[in-house]
């Protein structure tokens, strides 16, 4: 049987399957713009918002590791939040090197205005599959990036910044 064929089923052509990655894609990229569209932020900025305003002080490497980003990729979020004044950094009280976060009031006006899932509508679909057709997913889509030959670095940038 060949790798297009699922036992009992017609055989299933690449181009179908590109649709329906071209489908998911502008699910995810129509959610996005409709949050800039009606907040005037960044899909990754909302989520990096919502992250901070239920862990009032959470810090950098705490909000990387909910936002499944590099530090370096939060570090950016973080100091473009900072520059549009939603955001307040603190130091930590007993350790100075460490940057407490917390929403500012003009943040909070921003979410209440912002369509959800602000982490974006792929993850929550993600989360309702069940566990089999996830690990299968897993396993097709590591077999799709092998045969792509590319960096699995891309995989730490927010779907929000695509």
């Amino acid at each position: 049987m060949s790798p297009t064929e699922v036992s009992g089923a017609t055989p299933v052509q690449p181009a179908q399957v590109l649709r329906r990655f071209r489908i998911v894609f502008n699910a995810v990229r129509t959610h996005f713009k409709q949050v800039e569209k009606q907040v005037g932020l960044g899909g990754a900025q909302v989520w990096a918002l919502s992250v901070i305003r239920d862990q009032p002080g959470v810090g950098l490497g705490e909000l990387a590791n909910c936002m499944d980003v590099h530090q370096s990729t939060a570090s950016n979020l973080v100091k473009g939040l900072l520059t549009k004044g939603l955001i307040r950094a603190e130091k930590g009280q007993t350790d100075k090197r460490q940057v407490l976060l917390f929403v500012m009031p003009a943040a909070l006006a921003l979410l209440d205005n912002a369509p959800g899932p602000f982490e974006g509508v792929l993850p929550g679909a993600l989360a309702k599959l069940p566990e089999a057709t996830l690990q299968q997913l897993d396993h097709d889509l590591a077999e799709l990036i092998a045969l792509l030959r590319v960096d699995e670095v891309a995989g730490n940038v927010p779907l929000a910044d695509l």
